[in-house]
């Protein structure tokens, strides 16, 4: 039951109707009542008010007060809130209204369908979620223990590609291996979450390579396991390794925000030393403890959204740790709404030191020969798409070997899954694996 689909299929389907055919029923028990028309058309009336006012109210506090995310929401997502509140509100009236004990609690067992239909739609909208495993956070069976790194590895030469070198064993495994691991902030002391791992079927091989690394990072509000459900990374990754003879990047997903709605923008401020944390610690505890490359030109980091943005500014504040990013629909600069919120609540006001760090600045500023990108945005989302051509344009002046890519889809994990598959050989020959 874990695994059913979400998005698709018999559960979407019968929480759809169901839902529908509860709210009927709870519009027959609310105008059947003994009560005058009048009053039961301002109940109704003062439902759908008051769902359009809290749903306004909610995003606004969401996004302008405790600013718990950056990006704008598209229209739907607005609608099935706003409905879910509306037949909220409908089903406390119907309660209020009857008298059999029975009746009242029919009419809010109602109301929870009504709004677990309406979270999936939501959910539907961004592709999160697509099973009840990932929607509840529960790892896979099929996860393994972190293997120990292997001392004894295959030997091979930077200047060819690893495929030229390798040959697959006849008994190798088809399929990758999921794994977790606590990476510890032990310079910036930032506090995050379990990584999730994937480790490619080559690096199960009796004798294996040093693969290369692709650090992936996901959006804001998020967690590693998103790349897992939503990214469907395993498949992705799989079907890359099927065509490369089991090779295939060991791919890291840390935790870039040490909590679901925390951001502290990719940077050490007084939000936290993230940028310490994935330029130091992580890639310390990748060398010191998973069989890989150690030369950072084997080496890529890429993110979605928020984890998009967070490579360019790995890319190109640390480009001797992460010479080659991948950056999916995300924004021009750390944001946590307007340049100057961001510059007063993350830099203390200090415009210098956001200058310092921000990607556009350092594009203008500084050369990057030795550094390659890729930038992907939906064709439905103007926002990236502008974006997206601003920093190609500033990485092309800057020496960077880079190109947009627009690929159909919105600002959702099925666009950031299709980008991920769509740029995987390009990140692959850049670090080495394939020609």
């Amino acid at each position: 039951m874990l695994d059913w689909p979400l998005l698709e299929g018999p559960i979407r389907t019968l929480l759809q109707v169901g839902a529908a055919s509860l709210v009927m029923w709870l519009l027959i028990r609310l105008f059947g009542a003994p009560r005058p028309l009048s009053w039961k058309a301002a109940l109704v009336a003062a439902g759908a008010v008051l769902a359009v006012a809290v749903t306004w109210l909610g995003q606004y506090v969401a996004r302008h007060v405790l600013v718990l995310f950056p990006d704008r929401l598209t229209a739907s997502v607005y609608v099935w809130v706003g409905i879910g509140l509306f037949v909220a509100c409908l089903a406390c009236g119907v309660a209020a209204v009857e008298q059999r004990r029975r009746l009242k609690v029919t009419a809010l067992a109602a109301c929870a369908v009504a709004v677990l239909a309406c979270a999936n739609q939501v959910n539907a909208t961004f592709g999160a979620y697509p099973t009840i495993r990932y929607a509840l956070g529960i790892a896979h069976p099929d996860d393994i223990a972190l293997p120990a790194s292997r001392a004894r590895t295959l030997v091979s030469t930077a200047d060819r590609s690893l495929e030229s070198q390798w040959k697959r064993p006849a008994d190798l495994d088809s399929r990758g291996k999921i794994t977790t691991a606590v990476i510890p902030g032990s310079l910036s002391s930032f506090g995050a979450r379990p990584a999730k791992i994937y480790l490619p079927p080559a690096y199960f091989a009796p004798l294996p390579p040093r693969l290369p690394v692709l650090i992936l990072l996901t959006g804001q509000p998020g967690t590693p396991q998103d790349w897992l459900g939503a990214g469907r990374l395993s498949v992705v990754m799989d079907s890359f390794a099927a065509e490369h003879q089991g090779l295939a990047p060991v791919v890291v997903v840390p935790d870039p925000t040490g909590g679901p709605l925390a951001d502290p923008l990719c940077v050490d401020s007084r939000r936290g030393k993230a940028d310490s944390y994935l330029a130091v610690d992580v890639p310390r505890w990748i060398s010191a403890k998973l069989t890989v490359a150690q030369h950072h030109s084997a080496w890529s980091v890429a993110g979605a959204s928020y984890g998009g943005t967070c490579a360019l500014q790995l890319a190109t504040n640390h480009p001797d740790v992460y010479p080659t990013f991948l950056d999916i629909a995300g924004s021009v600069e750390p944001t946590l709404g307007d340049r100057n919120r961001t510059v007063a609540e993350a830099f203390g006001g200090d415009f210098t030191a956001f200058e310092r760090i921000n990607p556009l600045t350092l594009l203008g500023s500084r050369r990057y020969p030795d550094s390659a990108g890729a930038v992907v945005a939906g064709t439905s989302d103007a926002e990236a798409r502008g974006d997206g051509r601003r920093i190609v344009q500033a990485g092309k002046t800057a020496g960077m070997q880079i190109h947009l890519t627009e690929l159909p889809g919105a600002h959702d994990w099925r666009l950031f899954s299709s980008a991920l598959r769509h740029e995987l050989p390009f990140l692959a020959r850049k670090i080495g694996l394939i020609d």
